[in-house]
């Protein structure tokens, strides 16, 4: 039986602090130092330990100490980055504490934050929105190219209000490189990148390069190329429950002399091997211009994006093969003034996206999505006044959604909305108060007008971190957040075929309301670094689709409610190094638990959560090489939904080895990767497609990659 969160919030804490007790010495071991991201240029930091000093590394991820003390944020970037790249978001973080994919299907993933996905986790690109229609529908993939990324925040607490009105989930943001940042000190600078992985034959790779034009001038250019096969799996492509029902129903059709669709439906549920339809493929193209020098910067960048992706079918007599095919053109502005008065910088960051996409049936394109985005945002950071700084700025964005064809089950829309924000820290002795409030207007509106929804939210979140010596900081926060209701929980109503599923909104929705607390541990000295945070959040009116058992031609109908809601979960990994060579090599054991559970009040579980995850690994690092192993379990998810079918447990076993021919600094990396080595049978909890679509097999990746 799983143990609830509380007893689980203990149990960690305790695990934690015993370690930390063990270990602690006044060397520092796992510290790396890391070069603050320009983007946050301009700030001063804290004289607390855990904000001024290093970062902490545990497992190549970061957990910051300078971007924020009451819920740092995890980063994925470097050699863990590289090693972790996916074409797919949601895929490449899935390995984070506490996030998990949607696992739709292989050209699909979006990140999923403690328990929330879609609108309630914003997907950020530099600050700004994907600009496309990934929240739309869970088949639609986020227009982002993860090869040109070079580093990926997750953001709970205070910082993400800067980006979205509902705290509770948390937001993704991914620094890419198409507005440069900095002058290279050399003509150029080249990036190459190439990997291939043998669960679904994967070839992918990029090139992006930086070209110093004059002193003050960069220019960017880079391109960006991915295909794969039906992804292999190790056991059946259904659920057991899944295909016990299509093996009765292939008996029923058999009885009443339909051969051939018995035939069918049988050999759907005995299919082993790979997914069916599972293939993707795309490219990208972009380049960007920028001006930079002590007193700010302008930049421009421009990109062509291109998906196309295979929807796995459910079961049925005739089986069709549905695709995506997605393109988006995307624009995107920097400009940047360093000032040395009460402000030290402001910036404006703005982005225009041309997105579409059409699903293919059988060859033939049936529905087709056109989404043009605006999105403005102005920050200025403040310069610290003795123990005061912060953060404040509005944004404005403006989106219309058509949709053509034979499937409209979403009204043509526009959704406006304006935001103002302020960020306030304070530094007091050993404590750090943090203050953030947004006020946000969302107006929705159908296309014509019959529909119109205007909708004010007004959300903040206050917290406290006490450093009561160095390297150890404890943290509380306290957030109230709002969320307008979106276009296609508002007015869905009709058959997608993508989904495979008959979905229905309602227009009369209220404001999503929220109340939530978070409390952490972060340490970072001697021999030993890591983190446990536990939270717990309240909603009066959580929105959510779920499955009503309901069929309509074949596909099951989820209808959109609002109901209260109480999550609760924890998270915690730690690091610890216990051998260390003159030579700068190490030996380190890590591990990483996080859970969530999640109710609707007087209804039962909220559809498709993730269930308990523990993970250990054991890393020898090296100038020149470095080896892991790592094992990750993942418990069997029974606190399902009505209508909904449970998760068994699984295991996955990795493998990893990095090389670096030339030592530290070489310009050549090799990766060889072993995920799932033992070919793991599983299923994403997670996922709306969990019954028809597992977890990848045993995948053998080789990654080089050449930067000069």
């Amino acid at each position: 039986m799983i143990a609830r969160p509380p007893r689980i919030a203990v149990l960690a804490c305790a695990s934690s602090l015993a370690v930390l007790a063990a270990s602690a010495t006044p060397r520092p071991a796992l510290a790396q130092s890391v070069a603050p991201d320009s983007a946050s240029s301009g700030k001063t930091k804290s004289s607390h330990f855990q904000e001024s000093g290093p970062e902490i590394i545990v497992t190549g991820r970061v957990i910051s100490g300078n971007a924020d003390p009451i819920a740092a944020p995890v980063v994925l970037q470097g050699d863990s980055l590289t090693r972790d790249l996916k074409p797919q978001i949601g895929e490449m973080l899935a390995s984070l504490p506490g996030v998990s994919s949607s696992g739709f299907a292989p050209g699909v993933s979006r990140p999923i934050l403690r328990g929330f996905d879609g609108p309630r986790v914003q997907v950020l690109l530099d600050g700004i929105g994907a600009l496309d229609a990934s929240s739309v529908s869970a088949d639609h993939a986020v227009s982002l190219d993860t090869l040109n990324v070079e580093r990926v925040e997750v953001l709970h607490g205070p910082r993400v209000l800067l980006y979205a009105s509902d705290p509770a989930g948390g937001a993704v943001n991914a620094i890419d490189k198409r507005i440069p940042r900095r002058v290279p000190d050399n003509t150029f600078k080249v990036d190459a990148l190439a990997s291939y992985g043998t669960a679904a034959n994967l070839v992918n790779g990029g090139v992006a390069s930086d070209v110093k034009l004059a002193d003050r001038l960069v220019a960017h250019v880079d391109a960006s190329y991915f295909h794969s096969d039906n992804l292999k799996i190790g056991g059946h492509v259904l659920s057991p429950e899944l295909r016990a029902r299509t093996l009765a129903q292939a008996d029923d059709l058999q009885a009443a002399g339909d051969l051939a669709g018995a035939a069918s439906l049988t050999d759907q549920a005995n299919r082993t091997g790979s997914i069916p339809n599972s293939w993707t493929k795309g490219w990208s193209v972009g380049g960007g211009l920028a001006f930079i020098d002590e007193g700010g910067d302008i930049g421009v960048s421009v990109q062509r994006l291109s998906t196309d992706y295979g929807i796995p079918p459910r079961p049925s007599v005739d089986p069709g093969a549905t695709s995506i095919s997605l393109r988006q053109t995307r624009v995107d502005l920097r400009a940047g003034l360093n000032l040395d008065g009460f402000f030290n910088r402001v910036e404006v960051r703005g982005a225009f996206g041309d997105y579409e996409h059409a699903e293919i049936e059988d060859g033939a394109v049936g529905t087709q999505f056109h989404n043009k985005a605006i999105k403005v945002r102005l920050q200025a950071d403040q310069a610290r006044r003795g123990i005061w700084t912060g953060s404040s700025g509005v944004q404005y964005s403006t989106a219309r959604l058509d949709i053509s064809g034979d499937e409209l089950l979403l009204p043509d829309n526009q959704t406006d909305q304006f935001a103002a924000f302020t960020l306030q820290q304070l530094e007091v002795g050993q404590f750090d108060i943090e203050g953030a409030v947004r006020y946000e207007n969302t107006r929705v509106h159908t296309i014509p007008a019959s529909e119109r929804r205007s909708f004010s939210q007004y959300s903040a979140v206050a917290g406290l971190a006490w450093h009561p010596v160095d390297h150890l900081t404890l943290s509380v926060n306290y957030s109230h957040g709002e969320r307008a209701p979106s276009a296609e929980e508002l007015f869905v109503d009709g058959m997608h075929d993508a989904t495979q599923s008959y979905e229905r909104g309602n227009p009369d929705f209220a404001v999503e309301r929220s109340d939530g607390i978070e409390a952490g541990i972060r340490y970072n000295g001697g021999n030993f670094a890591g983190s446990v945070t536990a939270y717990g959040t309240n909603f009066a009116n959580f929105i959510t689709a779920v499955p009503t058992g309901e069929v309509i031609e074949d596909f099951p109908v989820y209808q959109y409610l609002q109901a209260p809601a109480r999550f609760r979960g924890v998270e915690a990994e730690g690091a610890l190094t216990f051998l260390r060579w003159d030579n700068g090599s190490s030996l380190k054991t890590d591990a990483g638990i996080d859970y969530t559970h999640a109710r609707l009040v007087n209804i039962g579980p909220v559809p498709r959560i993730p269930p308990l995850r523990v993970r250990g690994g054991l890393e020898f690092d090296s100038p020149s090489l470095d080896l892991r192993g790592e094992i990750e379990w993942n418990a069997r998810q029974r606190h399902v939904a009505d209508n909904e079918n449970p998760t068994s447990a699984f295991t996955l076993v990795n493998l990893s080895a990095t090389w670096r021919p030339m030592g530290e600094q070489s310009p050549l990396m090799l990766i060889l990767a072993a995920d799932n080595l033992l070919d793991a049978k599983g299923r994403i909890a997670a996922s709306e497609t969990r019954d028809f679509v597992p977890i990848a097999g045993r995948d053998l990746r080789l990654t080089a990659k050449l930067s000069f």
